[in-house]
């Protein structure tokens, strides 16, 4: 049983790609995922990556994506901690990282280099897809 922590850009990856966890492996993220989900696919529209309808319809199908979201003070508390001890100016990108430590084995992410420094396994979305 593996639990994987997955960003906006995992997310968005493996909704496109219809992913179901395999047996026993759990999906988590921070409770600020939807909103990056959604900050993410309206870059994406305006900067031209991606039509708006496709955008739109990304969104469904990440809300069905079997991930748990957490927020809780014990994350905060710790994504406080972890943006100290990184250096970092806020704590969006320390959340998941907190999440990773508290719960779980690996954050999932296509941007690695905003993890940078931070003390847990990362792996991408294709990863995933290939297990």
């Amino acid at each position: 049983m593996t639990a994987y922590v997955i960003d906006a850009s995992a997310a968005i990856v493996l909704a496109e790609a219809g992913y179901v966890p395999a047996s026993g492996d759990t999906l988590l993220a921070p409770t600020l995922l939807r909103s990056e989900v959604l900050a993410s696919l309206r870059r994406d529209v305006v900067s031209g990556v991606r039509e708006e309808r496709s955008a739109r319809a990304l969104i469904p199908a990440v809300d069905r994506l079997p991930v748990r979201l957490l927020g809780d003070r014990v994350l905060r508390k710790t994504a406080w901690r972890l943006v100290g001890e990184l250096g970092w100016p806020d704590t969006f990108a320390a959340e998941y990282v907190a999440l990773t430590v508290l719960h779980g084995d690996a954050l999932v992410t296509g941007d690695a280099d905003r993890y940078a420094g931070a003390p847990i396994a990362l792996r991408t979305g294709a990863d995933l897809l290939r297990s």
